[in-house]
């Protein structure tokens, strides 16, 4: 899937992000999709006020609840669980 054609400059989105530290935490973060100032005509997240290539490397949805499903699905986590960092 082609992220640029999915999103617009200016949603705020959600992405699913391990701990770069400790491999087995991840959580869900916000973050708001931009024009890429490095790569002119490209869309990229901005994140922890770092910009990353919108690509298929994250796992992006574009709702909370649409994020929250995929990571219990993904790594089990009871409905109460803890889902953000």
């Amino acid at each position: 899937m082609d992220n640029n054609q999915s999103f617009q400059a200016g949603e705020i989105i959600y992405v699913i992000i391990r701990n770069p530290h400790a491999q087995d935490v991840a959580n869900i973060q916000q973050a708001a999709v931009v024009h890429n100032p490095e790569e002119p005509g490209q869309l990229a997240l901005f994140l922890h006020e770092t910009y990353y290539p919108l690509s298929d490397e994250f796992a992006v949805f574009q709702s909370e609840a649409e994020a929250e499903q995929a990571y219990r699905e993904a790594f089990g986590i009871s409905e109460e669980g803890d889902f953000f960092g």
